[in-house]
């Protein structure tokens, strides 16, 4: 019993993976049991599933890992149902079932592996085709490995659980949360990889700056949630003109500041300017409906495009530089009108 408490001391200070505790512990458990094979389970309640994760098997009798049966005829489901952790009359006891039929188990001994809040997570056991007798102190030892099992489980799935709200976290760092399209920070950091990607490729970045024409107009006629409905509308028709290689961000407030690969160097940007500003422009026209039925009819947005050179232009410059250019682009707009 020393020996094997010294292992086991060893295998649970060195394990990092439920992997790495679990497979000593089927070596461990056989040696006890002196049973064939030693197993681990879990169980999909939902779909009554119930599948091998790790298994160790010494003799003729294969539980084979990833091996996937139903619930409802398992050995497992009976043990637990009844309560009975162990039997070496299978087919005496439990010959109605087909997967021990088909395995030839004659000899089952189970635990299940409890979390915390009581729900099993699945059932540590061993089995043999030949009858064998268990010592007093196996039920002891099943326990203890199910508990540590049941331990490492509870820790893995809050170390996944930690993982995953770090990352939603961190995603919504990156995101404008009355929009869901990136924010500012975002954007610098899309704008700093497409650079650098251009730099090698010996390409422009297309950069566009959008300001929304009489927003405080809308928010001062109508309320701020018809502004919140405009921002939420037009961030979502540009989504929609977007290339997949396009980037999109809300800069703030009525700003929006597109992204997105551009010519060769060598070649004529005009087009290519002329062409975006015409389609963001265009996407950026739109009809909320209001309460009371009314309608907000929207003109569009003032767009300043431009094609900046990453080996002359940091992603600073390359933004302001947009943001001129969109303020030429409603100097037009403003002169145009005047002369209607």
């Amino acid at each position: 019993m020393e020996p094997l408490l010294a292992r086991l001391s060893d295998s649970v200070v060195q394990a990092k993976t439920l992997e790495e505790l679990t497979r000593p512990l089927l070596e461990m458990l056989e040696k006890v049991t002196r049973l064939e094979s030693t197993y681990l389970t879990t169980i999909d309640f939902q779909r009554a599933l119930q599948h091998v994760l790790y298994s160790r098997n010494t003799r003729k009798m294969e539980i084979p890992e990833g091996l996937t049966v139903p619930w409802g005829d398992t050995l497992c489901y009976r043990a637990l149902k009844e309560g009975r952790m162990f039997t070496a009359d299978v087919q005496g006891c439990w010959g109605d079932s087909e997967a021990a039929a088909a395995l030839g188990i004659q000899t089952y001994v189970s635990m299940p592996v409890r979390l915390s809040d009581g729900a099993v997570y699945g059932t540590l056991c061993a089995a043999s085709a030949e009858r064998t007798e268990l010592t007093p102190e196996t039920e002891k030892i099943l326990q203890l490995f199910a508990g540590l099992i049941a331990q490492q489980v509870e820790r893995e799935q809050l170390l996944e659980e930690l993982q995953r709200k770090n990352e939603l976290l961190s995603t919504m760092a990156l995101l404008d949360p009355l929009t869901g399209v990136p924010n500012r920070r975002a954007l610098f950091e899309e704008l700093e990889r497409l650079h650098a990607r251009s730099r090698r490729s010996g390409s422009m970045v297309m950069v566009a700056f959008l300001d929304l024409d009489g927003f405080k107009q809308v928010n001062d006629s109508h309320g701020h949630e018809a502004g919140d409905a405009l921002l939420c509308a037009i961030a979502n028709q540009l989504r929609a003109a977007m290339r997949e290689s396009d980037f999109l961000s809300r800069f703030g407030g009525d700003e929006f500041v597109f992204v997105g690969p551009g010519p060769q160097r060598e070649q004529d940007a005009d087009e290519a300017i002329h062409s975006l500003r015409q389609r963001l422009q265009q996407a950026t026209v739109c009809r909320i409906p209001l309460a009371g039925q009314r309608i907000l009819e929207y003109p569009g947005a003032s767009v300043g495009v431009v094609c900046s050179d990453p080996g002359l232009n940091t992603a600073d410059a390359a933004i302001r530089h947009a943001d001129e250019a969109m303020y030429q682009a409603k100097h037009e707009r403003r002169s145009a009108a005047l002369q209607h």
